[in-house]
């Protein structure tokens, strides 16, 4: 039994991929690669007559990234510049260089704008054709299966409501009830662990001056922008916690 749950754990902590850094290192947010290649594959400004495959994110420069200032999650990578690594499946009829430029400056444009992803690089690999020339039909806004890992295109400056969303309900007093807390903030869909080993979405250490919250976030909401405004809200003095961790484990698309 005991073999079997490790198993399991370790499948999925496999299936979730690199625990990869939101922002900077003040900013104590951390995005799953699967949410985020799932979201970076569906990036609205892909052409619609290409196909991603093997997309990957790593961190650019390994031994240049800086150290958080709050305590990371478990695995997770230091909140460095990434690069993005992808093969491309390109129309036989269309010249490659403007395509893929095309393609990297969307890439670049969602993961900064619609994630919080800091990407200073874009590797991008022609590996086949595809058996027909291109069409030019709208690209769809999701794949099948990817509408719960992406997101659709947001503004860069805010993680609020959209204009005519009522806001989210009133934060609860008590610094203790640290969920309530944080599923009042706009953007948090819901708690959502995925992490192996780490069943609670809300886990504070024993001595409670830090916390590290797993949650999905909401259409239309910057995960970044949402994780940030998570640790607000859960921060603060004693009996609240000093300090937060938040990795976003899914992005809703709609």
């Amino acid at each position: 039994m005991a073999a079997n749950d490790l198993a399991r754990a370790v499948r999925a902590q496999l299936g979730l991929g690199r625990v990869l850094p939101l922002g900077g290192p003040a900013d104590g947010a951390w995005i799953s690669e699967r949410a985020a290649r799932t979201a970076l594959l569906c990036s609205p400004g892909t052409p619609p007559y290409i196909r991603l495959s093997a997309l990957r994110l790593t961190l650019d420069a390994p031994d240049d990234a800086p150290a958080p200032t709050v305590p990371p999650p478990p695995s997770a990578l230091p909140p460095g510049p990434l690069r993005l690594t992808a093969d491309v499946t390109a129309p036989p009829d269309r010249p490659l260089p403007p395509l893929a430029a095309r393609l990297r400056t969307a890439l670049l444009t969602a993961a900064e704008h619609d994630l919080g992803l800091r990407l200073t690089a874009v590797d991008l690999r022609i590996t086949d054709l595809l058996d027909e020339p291109a069409a030019d039909a709208p690209r769809d806004e999701a794949s099948p299966g990817a509408a719960e890992a992406a997101v659709p295109r947001a503004g860069a400056e805010t993680g609020a409501p959209d204009r005519g969303t009522p806001p989210g309900p009133q934060a609860p007093t008590d610094p203790d009830d640290l969920a309530a807390r944080i599923l009042a903030v706009p953007g948090v869909a819901r708690l959502a662990p995925a992490l192996a080993g780490r069943s609670r979405p809300v886990a504070r250490t024993d001595d409670g001056t830090h916390v590290l919250i797993q949650l999905a976030t909401t259409a239309g909401h910057r995960p970044l922008d949402v994780a940030r405004a998570v640790r607000r809200a859960v921060t603060g003095p004693p009996p609240a916690p000093e300090t937060a961790a938040v990795l976003i484990t899914a992005v809703r698309y709609r």
